[in-house]
């Protein structure tokens, strides 16, 4: 792919435009040199804030910005969607699907990627949250549980469609259970008075001891104790073996 510039500057592919892709191209501006940015998205998200989308708190276009507008009038600045298939170091060749381009310098900043650790069937049937798109799935999922759950007679029958769990208490996970309880005090029987608060779980798991895992004691315990005064069922020390998309099995054999 040519993307020479009338310049004689060298060029910088930056892979990724997260935090560290923005951060690096806005640094070489003015700088003596060509930058291309790559990214499967034309948008930077505001992760941080992707919960939120998930929860129907904040709508898509609150925490997506465009990477064009973003770095306008930034004359060495440009931006290609596209997908990297391989990097070939020995020639400098970035491989993606709109074809090969050769670098200069290279930055990877392709952030992060669920771990499943491995396992295949939780990789199949759990829903992750590191895109938009996905935060979305998990929004619609909400809403379609609660409306399936509406027209179920039987509480034991509808159970299924109101237990929400969510592994992982690190910050994110912390955040969609507080979230998934303010809706079930707040919002879940003013929408649907056919349910009863008490019938919507919401399960917190973690593999460790404590909530908020790498912070501080303190932040640790006050987020702890918010979650239980909103009724989160906190199962730490606990670690998932498996789940076919219906059950969830616990290491002992838990479900």
């Amino acid at each position: 792919m040519d993307i020479a510039d009338k310049s004689n500057f060298p060029l910088v592919v930056v892979i990724g435009g997260g935090f560290g892709g923005l951060e690096v191209a806005k640094a070489l501006k003015d700088k003596p040199v060509n930058v291309l940015m790559l990214d499967k998205h034309n948008y930077h998200g505001f992760w941080p804030l992707l919960y939120q989308v998930a929860m129907g708190s904040l709508e898509c276009e609150s925490i997506a910005f465009s990477l064009r507008k973003k770095f306008d009038g930034q004359k060495n600045f440009r931006f290609r969607i596209a997908e990297v298939k391989g990097i070939n170091h020995a020639s400098n060749l970035v491989e993606t699907n709109i074809g090969d381009i050769a670098y200069d310098y290279l930055v990877v900043a392709t952030g992060s990627t669920t771990n499943f650790f491995g396992n295949k069937e939780i990789e199949r049937f759990a829903m992750p949250m590191k895109t938009i798109p996905e935060a979305l799935n998990i929004r619609y999922l909400i809403l379609q549980n609660l409306e399936e759950a509406v027209l179920i007679p039987s509480k034991e029958d509808r159970e299924p469609f109101l237990n929400f769990v969510l592994v992982g208490a690190g910050p994110t996970g912390v955040e969609l259970a507080g979230s998934l309880a303010e809706i079930k005090n707040h919002i879940l029987t003013k929408d649907y008075p056919e349910l009863r608060k008490e019938e919507m779980k919401v399960y917190l798991v973690d593999f460790l001891p404590r909530v908020l895992g790498p912070m501080s004691d303190e932040s640790s315990k006050a987020a702890e104790k918010f979650l239980k005064d909103m009724g989160v069922e906190l199962l730490l020390s606990t670690k998932v073996e498996s789940y076919d998309g219906e059950v969830i099995v616990f290491e002992g054999g838990k479900s």
